[in-house]
């Protein structure tokens, strides 16, 4: 039992006092439609252009001390991105891994799976039973209900507790639009066509209002993916096809300008989601291996209802408040047929209560944002081929409880400060584990205590147009059920078997960058190093485990992570804009490469090549019509671990070939109320893949989307 609450790295100390706690919003009443960021088009900077997740309020990006990153509603729209991860795809520091066609795993700052945060509307998706490396749960949430997503980069454990390492997004859903005199009413269809996976999506959005007072909007999705045909060479990868749909209804109530009631619910089916590269059905790809698993298909289901009232400009110490409840469920079925034709489905149920309350004060000490968020997991779980639990334990609970406090302030004309720190509990409990070793049932308690704080500065260099940013940030990961409890396959050939007395991971982050803002041009850059203590990996045991190699989990991966990050946009005449951005990361971890106990240290696993990104974008002048050529670079990936060698069904031997991708794009407002995009990917048909994905990406690819409202 881990009882102790004492700051684990003695070298920061950061002198905060937590008396209140956070919950997570990160969503404005009514929001402005944003502007497209730099990187794409510049505009005058605005008010408007406005960030919520990195310090909780409203705030210009050029004035954080964060790296952030804004996909609008524009991106979303005119680059017709199949899934949510897709979306993040083309941000400098960002690669995102497909276990297959219906799975999308973002590396943030090399990190993946549990080590970044996703939230909705300010509430976590992330629970207790994500796993390690890359998994399928940011698929679950559909690109066409939201209206932006932003991205904070490095470690936001402060604000947003376990999990926020690499990085933590935020998928802000649309909200009703129609307010005005009266009642006002409008349709929106959307409509989607890819040519290399003959895929169809469709959206229907209802989106009802009465004066300024009362806001409805219902959104429906239905999407049918084929089998997707990559490059020149490979072709048509079978069995990669999925189904699904999606639906969300929001619904706003304005007690008076300043104060409003929101209700929200949302769900999301995706049906028979194939991994194929553990099938038979799978392509060989530069010497990977073929699975033999005559099927190995996935069921996954999530549904999110919350409340939240969110008051502004309150006459009294709190200026700003935001009260939140939710109660979220996923589920998930995997129904799998071994080579020898034996059947085996295994799953689990997540039932997920959440609770929080934020507050924001300016005061003469600075302006203050602090809160408390409170999460209770309640897990149920199956297996065909184990009488006592599934991947994870049965009959099992996980609570997470956090109370931050933020001090923002103003040193000088030229110096702002930011202060933070937090205390969080964690709490595992499970009743039916299966024990490795004797195959009986056991069970797991175990609890943890972290204290953690950051210090941001930001120098306004040239006032309005440049900052110079930095601090130095702490972050942590309590151990989860997943870690604690997981009973099941992991990479190719392993099996993964039940840990216990974990302690939580910790990490510090140093960073350091600049932005620029003029008229005609914009820039951020920044460099990151990033230590990593007691990191929980994975060591393989020497046993096997029903036909697989066994690993289990264990402290011990201390090491480091950093890396260059650029990104920058120049307006060279009215019509035209040059845009870009590069990644350049490295890192070492020490891991247990064999069944000895002998620490080896090694590169991080699936570290994103060195990539870069240059487009060249034309704008009509009527601001109707858009053409914009945009080539994607990443470098061969020979940098491997053991275990990325060991996983020769994704990554081929030697490493993941580099490659060149070329693209065209338009979009065209044919009327007020009619958009068209066209987009040709990949013109020269390459053939690649994406380090460490079980498929290669589209080959040729014609894409279609068409917007009308009425």
């Amino acid at each position: 039992m881990h009882h102790s609450c004492a700051p684990y790295r003695p070298t920061l100390q950061i002198a905060v006092v937590l008396i209140c706690a956070s919950g997570v919003f990160a969503q404005d009443p009514r929001p402005p439609d944003p502007p497209t960021p730099s990187g794409r088009q510049i505009d005058e900077p605005t008010l408007d252009e406005v960030v919520v997740t990195a310090t909780r309020r409203s705030q210009r990006p050029f004035n954080l001390s964060f790296t952030t990153h804004a996909v609008t509603s524009n991106d979303l729209r005119d680059a017709s991105f199949r899934t949510t991860p897709e979306a993040l795809r083309e941000l400098p520091g960002v690669m995102v891994q497909k276990t297959s066609h219906g799975q999308g795993s973002p590396y943030i700052r090399g990190f993946t799976g549990f080590h970044n945060l996703l939230m909705i509307d300010g509430i976590r998706l992330n629970n207790s039973v994500f796993r390690p490396g890359p998994n399928q749960y940011w698929n679950t949430v559909d690109p066409l209900s939201l209206s932006r997503l932003e991205v904070v980069k490095g470690p936001t454990s402060v604000l947003y507790g376990s999990d926020a390492i690499g990085g933590t997004v935020n998928a802000i859903t649309k909200s009703p639009s129609t307010y005005g005199e009266g009642t006002n009413m409008e349709k929106r269809l959307y409509y989607r066509f890819s040519s290399a996976e003959r895929s169809h999506t469709t959206r229907l959005e209802l989106d009802w209002a009465v004066d300024d007072k009362l806001g409805l909007l219902l959104g429906a999705t239905l999407k049918d993916f084929g089998s997707l045909r990559a490059g020149r060479g490979t072709g048509t990868q079978p069995n990669t096809g999925y189904d699904e749909w999606d639906a969300d209804l929001k619904l706003e109530y304005f007690f008076n300008p300043d104060t409003r009631l929101v209700i929200a619910h949302q769900e999301v089916s995706l049906n028979n989601v194939p991994r194929t590269h553990r099938t038979h059905f799978a392509k060989s790809f530069k010497g990977t291996t073929v699975g033999t698993d005559r099927r190995r298909d996935l069921d996954q289901d999530r549904r999110l209802t919350y409340v939240q009232l969110h008051a502004e400009n309150m006459d009294s110490f709190v200026e700003t408040m935001r009260l939140s409840l939710s109660w979220q469920e996923q589920h998930e079925t995997r129904d799998r047929i071994r080579r020898n034709g034996r059947r085996e489905f295994q799953g689990f149920d997540v039932g997920t209560f959440g609770a929080g309350a934020q507050f924001e004060s300016p005061t003469a000490i600075g302006y203050l944002t602090y809160g408390i968020e409170y999460y209770h997991d309640h897990v149920n779980s199956f297996s065909s081929r184990n009488r006592i639990q599934g991947s994870v334990a049965d009959n099992a609970s996980y609570d997470l409880l956090g109370v931050y406090l933020q001090d923002e302030l103003s040193l000088s004309q030229r110096w702002d400060l930011t202060l933070g720190g937090r205390v969080n509990f964690a709490r595992a409990d499970a009743s039916r584990v299966r024990d490795p070793l004797t195959g009986r049932r056991t069970s797991v308690a175990d609890e943890w205590c972290s204290l953690v704080g950051n210090v941001r500065l930001v120098y306004h260099l040239i006032p309005e147009h440049i900052n110079v940013f930095g601090g130095v940030a702490q972050g942590f990961r309590s151990p989860n059920l997943s870690d604690l409890t997981r009973f099941d396959s992991a990479r190719t050939d392993e099996i993964e078997t039940p840990a216990l007395g974990l302690d939580p991971e910790t990490y510090i982050s140093f960073e350091a960058g600049i932005k620029s803002e003029y008229e005609s041009w914009s820039m951020q850059a920044a460099y990151f190093h990033t230590l990593i203590d007691e990191m929980i990996i994975r060591v393989p045991t020497g046993r096997v485990v029903d036909g697989e190699f066994e690993v289990t989990k264990r402290n011990g991966g201390d090491g480091f992570i950093h890396g260059i990050e650029l990104t920058s946009s120049y307006r060279f005449h009215p019509e035209w804009t040059l845009f870009g951005n590069f990644t350049w990361i490295d890192g070492e971890v020490d891991t247990f490469p064999t069944s000895s106990a002998r620490l080896v240290r090694e590169p991080i696993s699936r570290l994103m090549p060195l990539s870069g990104q240059l487009g060249l974008r034309w704008d009509h002048p009527s601001g109707r019509l858009w053409v914009e050529g945009l080539s994607l670079v990443a470098d061969n990936q020979n940098d491997l671990s053991s275990r990325d060698r060991a996983d020769t069904g994704r990554i081929p031997p030697g490493g993941t070939p580099s490659y060149t991708v070329f693209s065209l794009r338009s979009g065209w407002q044919i009327r007020d109320n009619v958009h068209l995009s066209v987009a040709l990917e990949n013109l020269t048909d390459e053939d690649y893949r994406v380090h460490g994905s079980g498929q290669n990406e589209p080959g040729r690819s014609l894409n279609v989307g068409l917007s009308i409202s009425f």
